[in-house]
């Protein structure tokens, strides 16, 4: 059985991952706020229990045993914020750091009936897949919708960005997914936006904002 500090790690290690499925050392030190040092130590430590492919000076990379582990505790993590704002009433705002002490419990049992009381769903509240049972995460071809142009109309699919600041923004913008949005103008000089969506004709949206949203045409 795994800490949770090394859940912490291979949960990271999962979500930074690029095309190459490589992790630079100095963005994972960044990304958990812990020292290079610290960080190295527990990759050697990983490395032992067959989870990390470690070398001095070169980027990092899963096991596929690694992979699976990690994409476990993923799984863990987006079942419960589904369930904690489907079940419980939580806002999309709230669930993150409760998820994050949930996501840690030992029980396969716990998390299937999870999943089933939830209707076996493939996305959390913020879009993200969930992983299936083996770790299998099935990523949406979604556009940002800072690369969408006037006149197009576009469903609000997911968000990049999770923090709670940002997504009290949209609650105040009342934005949310599944959203219909018209595109009326781009500004050329900052790329802001001008939408309407719902009762709101005419919604000013940021360049910063508009890179945080995934969308698809509808």
């Amino acid at each position: 059985m795994n800490s949770l500090a090394e859940e912490n790690y291979l949960k990271a290690l999962l979500n930074l991952s690029n095309d190459k499925g490589e992790v630079n050392v100095n963005e994972l030190s960044k990304r958990l706020e812990i020292k290079m040092p610290t960080v190295t130590s527990m990759m050697k430590r990983l490395s032992a229990k067959k989870l990390v492919h470690y070398e001095s000076y070169k980027p990092l990379r899963l096991t596929e045993k690694g992979k699976k582990e990690a994409a476990a505790i993923i799984r863990k993590h987006r079942l419960t914020e589904m369930f904690l704002v489907e079940k419980m009433g939580f806002g999309w705002e709230q669930v993150h750091d409760i998820a994050e002490q949930i996501e840690h419990i030992q029980s396969p049992e716990f998390f299937a009936k999870m999943d089933e009381l939830l209707g076996f769903p493939k996305l959390d509240p913020h879009g993200s897949p969930i992983p299936d049972k083996n770790g299998k995460m099935v990523w949406k071809e979604y556009s940002k919708l800072s690369e969408c142009k006037a006149g197009d109309t576009i469903k609000l699919s997911a968000v990049i960005n999770t923090s709670a600041e940002f997504l009290k923004f949209l609650n105040s913008r009342e934005l949310s997914l599944g959203l219909k949005l018209k595109i009326k103008s781009v500004e050329p000089f900052d790329n802001t936006m001008v939408v309407s969506y719902g009762k709101r004709l005419s919604e000013t949206l940021s360049h910063t904002v508009c890179e945080r949203l995934l969308v698809e045409k509808v």
